[in-house]
C-alpha cells in the first residue's frame, strides 16, 4: 500500500521549484515542506546560530510539526509570498524547527512566548532572539499582515534602540531559567494516601461525568490521568470512580476521534462530546491508548475495550509502521477535498450520497449506529461517524441476532476503507522515527500481549525493540532522537531514555528474557552520567554533551505524555527491586518528595507522579516465578489485573539477584515479596493471590 508523504524533495529535482533553501540537506517531513519556500530557512544547529553572530542579525525561529494544520496556514499565507520572504531573509537569520525532533529548542521558545503573552502558546511557535539566541518577542499564528508588522516593528527596534531588546532579554531569559527549576524539599519524605484523596477531590471538580473527560472543550484523551485513576479506583475499591473511568473510555471509544472505518484515534476532540476531532493521528496517542484500554479490559472484561486495542493495532499495522519494524510519527490533519483543496478531515468524513452508494438496503441501519443524522452531522454536509448506544441495545432494538450484526458491522467496515483507501487522498506520513515514541508504541504492544495472550502482538514489540537496539543504540551506551534513510542526526532527550528503558522492562517481564532487564539498567545508569542535576537528584531533559541552550529545562509535568521526570522516576523505582540498588532507591524517594509540595496545585498534571505515590502508600508486591513452568504461570498471572506489584520469572537457575537461591529442582515456586522480604513460597497463583492484598 502506497502511502502519501509530504512533499520531501530531494537534491536531484530542485530544478522543478523556484527556491530551494538549507532545509532541502534535512530529513524531517516538517522541514522538507518548507524546503521550497523563497524563505531562506536554515536549520537550528550550531554553524547556523554562529552565523547570527557573526553577521550581529535577529534570529527568527519558528517552530511547528508536521501535522500542524495552523502551520500550514501560516506557511501558505506567509511564508510562501516572495515580498514577505524578501523582508524575513534581509532582516533575520531564519530558522526551521520541527518541535518533535528537537522539544528542547521548543520548550525554551514555549516558555518564552507564555512568559511574554501570559497565555498558553501553541503551534506555530514564532519567536524572535537577539543575535546569541535570547528572545525578545514572540507569539504563536499570525496572518500575514499582522506577521510583517510585528517583524518590521522588532527589526526597526533593533536598529533604532537595541540596548532597551538587550535589557529586556535579560530579564525573560532570566524568568525562563526559574520556570522550570525543582527546588531540593528540604522536608522528610513522608508519602500518604490523604494527598491522593486531596488531589482527587480537587481534580473531580472539572470531571464532565455524563461525557467523561474533563468538563469543557477541546477534550484531550490524556491517556496517563485515566491510567492513575483506573489503578486508584481498583485499589480502593471505589466504585464511583470506576464508573468514571468506564465512562470516560466509553464516551472515548464510541466518538468521532475514534476512527471506526480505519481505527485509531485522532488528538484530541474539538467538543465536549469528543464528537469531532482535531483529524492528526499522532503515535504517543495511539500508543498509549492501547495501554489504557488492554488494563482497562483486564478490570472489566468490557469487549469494546477489546475491540478498541485490536482495531487501533490493525490501524498502525497498517499505516505506521515501517518494513523494519520502526513506527512512524503521525498522520495529517489535512488531506484534499473533491476540489482539490486541503481540508481538515476531509479523508475521514462522509457525506449521505457516498454512504448510501455503498451499503445500500443497510444504509437505514448503518446510519441509526453511526448516527448518520442531526447529531453526526459536522459541516458542509458531511459527517463524522459517532455512536451512542451499546451493541446489546441496538441489537435488542433493530430485532438483531449478535452474530449477524457483527457479521454486517465487518462488511460496513471493510467496504468503506475499501472505498475511502481508494477514492480519498490520503492524509500525509510524518515518516520520521522518533527513539522515545516507538517506546511507548513497543510498551503498547507488550501490553496488548499481556492482557490478550497474541503472540503477534509480541513479534511486533520484539521487532521493535531490536530495531531501536540496532539503529538507535549508540557504541557509547547513548541512544539517538531520530532516524531517518539510515541516519539519526539528533542526540536523544530524556524522554528517550524513559521511554525505552520502561518498554524494555515490560519485555523482561513477559519474555523471561534477562537482556532487556540489563540493557533498561545500562541505559539508567547513563541517564545517571548524562541527565542528573546532583544538587536535587532531578534529570534534565538534555544531555551533558548537548550544545547549550539559554535554559536546561528539567520537565517534570504530567503532559500528553507523562513528564520524563515522572517517567525515569518509576523506572528507578522498579530497577531498584530487580537490583536492590539503594542509591536508585533514594534516587525515586527524593524525586517525589521533591514533587509533593506541587501535586495539590494541579493533580492533572501530576498523575503519573500520583501513581508512583500509590507503590509507597499501598502494598507493593515483588512476584518471582521460579521453575521449568514458570511461563505458564506468568500467562496465568498476566490474566489479572495486578497494578501493584512487578514480576521477575526464570525458568531455570539464575544469578540474578532477585533469582538468588530461589531456584529448586523440579518445582516451580511462587514468591510474594514486599521490599525483599517474602512469604513462604507457594505453587499455584490461587495461593498467591491470597498472599496479595490491593
Amino acid at each position: 500500500m502506497t502511502l502519501i508523504l509530504w512533499n520531501c524533495k530531494s537534491q536531484d529535482d530542485t530544478d522543478m521549484h523556484k527556491y530551494t533553501n538549507d532545509l532541502i540537506n534535512e530529513t524531517s517531513p516538517y522541514l522538507l515542506q518548507h524546503a521550497h519556500n523563497p524563505v531562506n530557512w536554515k536549520p537550528w544547529n550550531e554553524e547556523t546560530l554562529t552565523l547570527a553572530k557573526k553577521e550581529n542579525k535577529l534570529i527568527l525561529v519558528s517552530i511547528g510539526y508536521s501535522s500542524c494544520h495552523w502551520c500550514h496556514v501560516m506557511e501558505h499565507e506567509s511564508f510562501e509570498d516572495s515580498l514577505v520572504a524578501d523582508f524575513m531573509n534581509a532582516n533575520f537569520i531564519n530558522i526551521k524547527v520541527d518541535r518533535e525532533e528537537r522539544p528542547d529548542v521548543d520548550n525554551v521558545y514555549m516558555s518564552a512566548v507564555e512568559l511574554m503573552t501570559g497565555r498558553a502558546g501553541g503551534w506555530p511557535l514564532n519567536a524572535i532572539t537577539l543575535p546569541d539566541g535570547r528572545p525578545i518577542w514572540g507569539g504563536t499564528y499570525f496572518p500575514k499582515e499582522d506577521w510583517t508588522h510585528a517583524l518590521k516593528q522588532v527589526s526597526s527596534a533593533f536598529i533604532e534602540n537595541p540596548n532597551s531588546l538587550v535589557e529586556f532579554a535579560d530579564k525573560l531569559a532570566s524568568g525562563i531559567k526559574t520556570r522550570n527549576i525543582v527546588t531540593t524539599n528540604p522536608n522528610k519524605p513522608t508519602f500518604k494516601e490523604e494527598t491522593i484523596i486531596a488531589s482527587l477531590d480537587t481534580w473531580s471538580t472539572y470531571w464532565d461525568t455524563h461525557k467523561g473527560g474533563i468538563n469543557s472543550a477541546p477534550k484531550f484523551m490524556m491517556p496517563n490521568n485515566y491510567q492513575f485513576l483506573l489503578r486508584y479506583a481498583h485499589q480502593a475499591q471505589n466504585e464511583e470512580l470506576l464508573a468514571y473511568v468506564n465512562t470516560t473510555l466509553q464516551q472515548i471509544a464510541y466518538g468521532g476521534v475514534n476512527d471506526h472505518v480505519g481505527g485509531g484515534f485522532s488528538r484530541y476532540s474539538t467538543d465536549k462530546n469528543w464528537h469531532i476531532p482535531h483529524f492528526e493521528k499522532m503515535l504517543y496517542d495511539n500508543a498509549q491508548l492501547v495501554s489504557l484500554y488492554s488494563d482497562a479490559y483486564l478490570v472489566t472484561k468490557n469487549e469494546l475495550y477489546k475491540e478498541t486495542v485490536y482495531q487501533t493495532l490493525e490501524y498502525v499495522a497498517r499505516e505506521m509502521t515501517t518494513p523494519d519494524g520502526s513506527f512512524y510519527s503521525a498522520l495529517d490533519a489535512d488531506s484534499l477535498n473533491n476540489e482539490e483543496e486541503l481540508e481538515e478531515g476531509a479523508y475521514y468524513v462522509w457525506t449521505k450520497a457516498e454512504l448510501k452508494t455503498l451499503l445500500k438496503e443497510d444504509f437505514d441501519l448503518f446510519a441509526s449506529y453511526y448516527n448518520i443524522n442531526s447529531y453526526g452531522k459536522w459541516e458542509k454536509d458531511n459527517y463524522v461517524l459517532i455512536r451512542k448506544d451499546t451493541d446489546t441495545d441496538f441489537i435488542k432494538e433493530h430485532g438483531l441476532t449478535i452474530d449477524s450484526f457483527k457479521e454486517k458491522q465487518t462488511q460496513w467496515k471493510k467496504d468503506l476503507l475499501r472505498f475511502r483507501e481508494s477514492n480519498k487522498e490520503r492524509p500525509r506520513l510524518d515518516d520520521k522515527i522518533l527513539t522515545g515514541w516507538n517506546g511507548l508504541m513497543t510498551k503498547g504492544y507488550i501490553d496488548a500481549y499481556r492482557v490478550f495472550n497474541e503472540q503477534r502482538f509480541l513479534d511486533i514489540a520484539l521487532k521493535n525493540a531490536n530495531f531501536i537496539v540496532d539503529n538507535m543504540l549508540r557504541k557509547d551506551g547513548g541512544l539517538d532522537r531520530n532516524y531517518k534513510n539510515g541516519k539519526s542526526a539528533i542526540n536523544a532527550y530524556l524522554e528517550d531514555y524513559a521511554s525505552t528503558i520502561d518498554a524494555f522492562i515490560a519485555l523482561f517481564e513477559v519474555t523471561t528474557d534477562v537482556v532487556w532487564l540489563e540493557r533498561a539498567k545500562a541505559l539508567t545508569d547513563y541517564t545517571f552520567t548524562h541527565f542528573q542535576d546532583k544538587t536535587n537528584s532531578m534529570f534534565f531533559f538534555t544531555s551533558n554533551e548537548d550544545l547549550d541552550l539559554i535554559s536546561r529545562n528539567t520537565e517534570y509535568i504530567d503532559k500528553v505524555i507523562p513528564a520524563s521526570n515522572s517517567m525515569m522516576a518509576k523506572n528507578i523505582f522498579t530497577l531498584s527491586h530487580y537490583y536492590l540498588d539503594k542509591a536508585y532507591t533514594q534516587t525515586v524517594v527524593t524525586m517525589l518528595n521533591n514533587i509533593q509540595p506541587e501535586i495539590d496545585k494541579s493533580p492533572t498534571a501530576f498523575s503519573n507522579w500520583l501513581d508512583l505515590h500509590l507503590n509507597y502508600t499501598k502494598p507493593y508486591y515483588e512476584l518471582v516465578v521460579v521453575g521449568s513452568k514458570a511461563k505458564e504461570v506468568l500467562t496465568e498471572l498476566n490474566s489479572l489485573y495486578l497494578p501493584n506489584k512487578l514480576i521477575a520469572a526464570s525458568t531455570g537457575e539464575s544469578t540474578q539477584e532477585i533469582f538468588e537461591g530461589r531456584y529448586l529442582k523440579n518445582e516451580t515456586l511462587i514468591y510474594v515479596c514486599v521490599n525483599n522480604a517474602c512469604k513462604l513460597p507457594v505453587k499455584t497463583v490461587e495461593e498467591a493471590l491470597k498472599l496479595i492484598k490491593q
